[in-house]
């Protein structure tokens, strides 16, 4: 039985190419679209790039990838769309109203919102369509990180919510289902309840910014890649667990809107590393070292995974 699957990905840029590289390296066919030629143009050559970086060829990779500027042709024989487009409500809303359109009426329709609720983004589909809707959220780069959060709303079937689980693990990546749509879902929730606490112990003085990077690395941070948060508060035991969190918890941040650190450097120019500057000074070539770095150690510790 031929399980090949015709794959769609709408969005050519930061995300899309890598979750396209992932499908084609599984052998489906895929289809890239994106509405600026300039970005769907280099969009294999970066797949190329990635592979080449892993030390592989990407010839067979690359030949089951097509780019294609037409939404509507690009959709028209898809089992599985994927929108990997900038995270704009209004964006996805209505290109999720011409997908539903003109996507075969069997195929999945999926979303890479990184924080947007799936129920907005499916809120003005019919009822068939909202129940094919399902949330997919990627993380930065697609094609090394394994997760992916699954994310299902109330109108989703439960057969379109169990086979993209069963598609993205026989991929190869780490699937996990959201049974509730939250703004976040799992992953961006826990990640920036730290960045909130983070900002708030630099803008109160408690520390340098460099000094909560070092904290991290140097401490829980090591510990993570084999001992999740759960895991861990079972290890140390659950009443010290409380005890701390007694003491702690009524002394944490809970601001519900961004910090005014963040507020006063990008007013000042300082957006990170695009601009040389944010929370910390960057050079070209120190920016370009860490993206490096950061490649190595994840295709490390893919190629230790599978060893």
């Amino acid at each position: 039985m031929d399980t090949t699957k015709s794959v769609a990905v709408i969005g050519a840029g930061l995300m899309g190419h890598g979750i396209a590289q992932v499908f084609a390296q599984a052998g489906h066919r895929v289809v890239i679209t994106d509405p600026d030629p300039a970005v769907l143009d280099v969009a294999l050559a970066r797949v190329a790039r990635n592979i080449k970086a892993e030390g592989r060829d990407p010839s067979p990779v690359v030949a089951r990838m097509a780019l294609e500027p037409s939404l509507d042709a690009a959709l028209a024989h898809a089992d599985l769309v994927i929108e990997a487009a900038p995270e704009k409500l209004e964006l996805k809303q209505r290109l999720f109203a011409q997908v539903a359109a003109a996507a075969p009426r069997h195929a999945i329709l999926a979303s890479n919102t990184s924080v947007i609720p799936i129920t907005r983004i499916g809120e003005a589909l019919d009822v068939e369509a909202r129940a094919r809707l399902v949330g997919t959220h990627w993380w930065n780069p697609p094609h090394l990180v394994p997760l992916v959060e699954v994310v299902r709303t109330e109108f989703t079937r439960d057969d379109v919510f169990e086979a993209i689980f069963d598609w993205l693990a026989a991929v190869g990546k780490q699937p996990v289902k959201v049974h509730r749509d939250v703004t976040g879902f799992i992953g961006n929730r826990l990640q920036h309840a730290l960045w909130r606490e983070a900002l708030g112990l630099v803008e109160d003085g408690v520390c340098d910014a460099e000094a909560i990077d070092l904290v991290v690395k140097n401490s829980f941070g090591m510990r993570m890649p084999v001992l999740g948060p759960m895991e861990n508060a079972d290890l140390v035991g659950l009443e010290l667990t409380r005890d701390v969190h007694r003491v702690l918890f009524p002394d944490l941040k809970t601001n519900t809107a961004p910090s005014p650190l963040l507020d006063r450097l990008i007013a000042a120019g300082h957006a990170g590393m695009k601009s040389g500057r944010g929370l910390l000074e960057w050079t070209a070539e120190e920016a370009e070292a860490v993206h490096g770095r950061l490649a190595a150690h994840l295709i490390g510790m893919l190629q230790r995974s599978k060893t």
